[in-house]
């Protein structure tokens, strides 16, 4: 099938056109001419009733997303519908667990290159987020190098097919090349440090961490959640720290030019990984404990820590880390404690949430219940009372991203701390990571 393309030219006719056939006033006339469908308009209504900007700071902030490079420091591109009929006939015909997710995986992550409809979706949502580049998760929460093969594989598939408008991202300059060509930029990130496990050699265990450099990543987490070769997650009651794998890991991720991402990593992991490294290192999507104690958020001595070797901390958008009220507005208090207490050059926005197609509930109703073959991480976690809701996590839906430009401006922030907020800290720690 032939590359999906939308050259400069095609893009202005279409946004041109999108306005005659979306004239609006008011707030809505103020998000950025986008065609908004219903499903972002609801979420942009949700946080809007939340945030209650004036006039003057919803227009100043609007224009300023729009006029900046924005960087999330870890997310997801569009996500696409499953085709819930071809899955529903997997089942039918016994495919295994594996085959079935696996076959979920490749309809969400690849559809929106040859299915129209999701192409659509795909386009909208990049356009109504305003967001230049993702830090995206091309990686399994895994150190098997076949089941992080997959994953990278498909999201360089996207970028291969659709190169006038997302492409891989490698260097710091290429998202000020994308920015000013209006394209995206999908930055890979692995949720694992890949590892053959042949227990032959040291170097054969590092070796495969410049192999997927060479296919693109450019930030690994060291552990997720559960403890590895390399230390413990931050779900695990020990939090033991690094072991002498996992110092020699981060050695390496330093000498091939891998960001290190210590986002879920546990308490004592990331401190002796920020201790240890000579480049800037990252919790690419967290929060401060300091407001809410969680498992997933990085205390004081931690982000101390990163501070001091030129890094930054992502702050995400899952209520439940957040705490408090689980919105937006929490989420700005996360940014508002990092800013006074570090300053505005440390702190980024790394959402951690996705946009899914509309088209998503009518094809899952086609896939019969069946029981899951994966137990989810979280199912290994301490419980907690907060309850979510729709409410909260549609407050910071991924198409809100110009509401958190709107918000930092409600703060006060001068336009320059907010572009560092918003994509300009991202890019100094990516560029002086880089093996120049």
């Amino acid at each position: 099938m032939a590359s999906f393309s939308l050259g400069t030219s095609d893009w202005l006719n279409r946004e041109e056109e999108r306005k005659r056939q979306h004239l609006v006033t008011g707030q809505e006339s103020q998000l950025q001419g986008r065609f908004l469908n219903d499903k972002i308009l609801e979420a942009r209504d949700i946080a809007l009733k939340i945030l209650k900007p004036s006039k003057k700071e919803l227009e100043h902030g609007l224009e300023l997303h729009r006029n900046s490079l924005v960087f999330d420091t870890y997310g997801f591109m569009p996500r696409a519908a499953y085709d819930g009929a071809k899955i529903a006939t997997a089942i039918a015909e016994n495919a295994s667990v594996l085959e079935i997710n696996d076959l979920e995986e490749d309809h969400h992550m690849t559809r929106c290159v040859d299915i129209a409809e999701e192409r659509e979706e795909f386009v909208d949502a990049f356009e109504a987020a305003g967001v230049t580049c993702i830090f995206q998760n091309a990686g399994e929460e895994s150190n098997s190098v076949q089941v992080l093969l997959k994953r990278l594989a498909r999201f360089t598939y996207v970028t291969d097919m659709m190169p006038d408008f997302v492409k891989k991202g490698l260097r710091a300059n290429d998202t000020v090349k994308a920015k000013s060509e209006n394209r995206h930029l999908l930055y890979f990130s692995g949720n694992g440090v890949p590892m053959p496990l042949d227990m032959i050699s040291l170097e054969e265990e590092l070796r495969y961490i410049k192999v997927f450099y060479q296919l693109g990543i450019r930030m690994m987490h060291l552990t997720y959640n559960r403890r590895n070769l390399i230390g413990d997650g931050c779900g695990e009651t020990s939090d033991a720290g690094l072991s002498d794998f996992g110092r020699a890991v981060v050695r390496e991720m330093n000498n091939v030019g891998i960001l290190v991402d210590i986002a879920h990593s546990g308490w004592q992991t990331s401190l002796e990984a920020a201790l240890l490294s000579e480049r800037p290192i990252v919790a690419s999507h967290t929060t401060c404990a300091a407001i809410n104690r969680h498992i997933r958020s990085k205390p004081d001595n931690v982000i101390d820590a990163i501070i001091e070797k030129e890094g930054y901390i992502g702050i995400c958008c899952i209520p439940r880390f957040l705490g408090g009220t689980g919105t937006i507005q929490d989420m700005m208090k996360h940014i508002d404690y990092m800013v006074k207490k570090y300053g505005p050059e440390y702190v980024g926005i790394g959402t951690d949430v996705v946009y899914v197609s509309r088209h998503a509930p009518e094809q899952n109703r086609l896939i019969p219940e069946r029981e899951r073959g994966r137990m989810r991480w979280e199912a290994l976690w301490p419980p907690d009372s907060f309850k979510e809701s729709e409410e909260m996590r549609k407050s910071m839906a991924w198409t809100n991203w110009p509401l958190f430009t709107v918000g930092l401006v409600q703060m006060g922030y001068s336009d320059v701390d907010i572009q560092k907020v918003i994509g300009g800290n991202a890019l100094r720690v990516l560029d002086a990571v880089a093996n120049k």
